[in-house]
């Protein structure tokens, strides 16, 4: 077995501001004329934390928002249910943020799904530990000549009861545990049967974030640190004096101070100021230099308040126009994160059935889960549901199919079965309503009739009495 300690160890000197080499520049010390020392004066020691910039930036555009997984099998809700459920539990999100971050500084650092049997509900449960060399663990590992993981050990020392720390080395397979213990007469090795049945560690292994441009970094922490040397030398203004014309000189601390000129000296022949106009442009242009080398090299876009204060009003696509050089570098990653990934997927479901809930096993069995990155800062979403919607109207796209393609579902089991609740609602309310618009259209149709054939009565009878009643008044006039 192999580990990768020492360097973990080398890459977190690095990443520390307080054990870069720039830390060690000694002090300058004065001496008299006979060579005795008359004090020490201290350097300035400038850190820049590129690296922990460099770092953050990387694993935000990773996994800056949480993964999205989902479901690519049928009849498996139940166990997609409680995959989630397990991820949520175990803060698997916070997790995985934590084990990039250590693994982009460190080199190395893993997540270990540890089974146990809960002491309050006597039921199985499962959480996440990050390891990592900074958090005193020791990582080793064993791959076959295909890059197979064979074996994975983890060790680190308890403290017990008496303040005795102890050793101890687990070893994980496929099939067993080793629980290893360094006792006063060797090593104490009981082995247990592994029931997950595969090795619960998801292993992380990556250069520095950093990785090329470590010289750069250190070049230009020596320059402005002897730069702030240099401007405390010479920034302030440096005061000339006549001796033969200065009677006394005041104290470096004294308030109020004045001269003493000899009568009949001028003031401006007595003393005057030498000033330092400005810096050598080659060191500030070797600076800018470095600044840009460094970033671009780290694959790094360079982010301050101006900028911040442009990207606001852009939208995502254009924000991802911008951030390109670090969307080349999350690329890179996800080549390797996508096996983790797909590793995790297949670890959880190994755990649920066969430890959690045995009985989901035979689904767990059946059940494909995929994952998928999210953007940084949110995705456009618009222009994917118009292209949605369009299709939908044409028939060329199917409900469901339009629903499983839309951004904003995050289930879409559930967004359908919303769906068609909501259809049949809308069902029940027009059977509702153009029911009653039938039964009122027929009453009025009936009404109509009856108004008719009382017209047709009137036509044969009142007509006549209309008449009469016309002769009588005009015989009464």
């Amino acid at each position: 077995m192999t580990t990768n300690g020492a360097s973990a160890i080398e890459a977190l000197k690095e990443y520390n501001t307080q054990t870069h080499s720039v830390m060690l520049r000694e002090d300058k010390i004065l001496t008299d004329k006979k060579g005795n020392m008359r004090k020490k004066v201290k350097v300035a020691k400038l850190p820049i934390p590129y690296q922990q910039y460099i770092n953050e930036i990387a694993l935000v555009f990773l996994y800056g928002r949480p993964v999205k997984w989902s479901q690519l099998s049928d009849g498996t809700d139940a166990v997609f249910d409680k995959f989630q459920d397990v991820l949520k539990r175990t803060r698997f999100d916070s997790k995985i943020r934590e084990c990039k971050r250590i693994a982009g500084c460190e080199t190395e650092s893993a997540m270990l799904f540890r089974v146990f049997k809960d002491d309050k509900t006597g039921e199985p449960d499962v959480q996440i530990r990050v390891l990592a060399k900074s958090k005193g663990d020791d990582i080793y590992t064993r791959f076959d000549q295909y890059e197979n993981l064979i074996s994975v050990a983890w060790g680190y020392r308890v403290k017990e009861k008496d303040n005795k720390v102890v050793e101890h080395f687990d070893i994980f397979t496929p099939e067993s545990i080793y629980r290893c213990t360094h006792g006063s007469l060797g090593w104490d090795v009981q082995e247990e049967q592994n029931l997950i049945g595969k090795i619960p560690v998801i292993l992380f292994q990556q250069e520095k974030e950093w990785h090329g441009v470590e010289a750069l970094i250190e070049r230009e922490e020596h320059i402005a640190s002897r730069t702030a040397d240099t401007n405390d030398y010479f920034a302030d203004p440096v005061a000339v004096f006549d001796a033969d014309a200065i009677k006394n000189l005041p104290e470096k601390d004294a308030v109020g101070k004045s001269l003493y000129v000899k009568s009949g000296q001028k003031t401006t022949e007595a003393m005057h100021y030498v000033t330092w106009d400005s810096a050598p442009e080659s060191k500030k242009d070797e600076i800018e230099w470095l600044q840009n080398q460094i970033l671009t090299n780290s694959f790094t876009p360079h982010i301050t308040l101006d900028t911040l204060k442009s990207l606001s009003t852009l939208s995502a696509k254009a924000l991802r126009t911008v951030m390109m050089l670090a969307d080349i570098k999350a690329a890179k990653r996800k080549e390797k994160h996508d096996e983790l990934l797909d590793r995790t997927a297949s670890l959880v479901l190994a755990i649920i059935g066969n430890v959690l809930d045995v009985s989901l096993h035979a689904q767990c069995e059946t059940a494909s889960i995929g994952h998928e990155f999210q953007e940084p800062f949110g995705e456009d979403v618009s222009d994917d549901l118009k292209d949605i919607a369009q299709a939908l109207d044409a028939g060329i796209l199917s409900t469901e199919t339009a629903v499983e393609m839309n951004p904003l579902v995050k289930d879409v089991t559930r967004e359908m079965e919303r769906l068609k609740a909501e259809q049949e609602e809308r069902q029940q309310q027009q059977l509702s309503i153009f029911g009653d618009a039938a039964g009122a259209g027929a009453q009025s149709f009936t009404d109509g009739n009856e108004d008719e054939d009382d017209e047709e009565d009137d036509a044969d009878g009142d007509g006549d009495e209309k008449k009469d009643d016309k002769k009588k008044t005009k015989s009464d006039k």
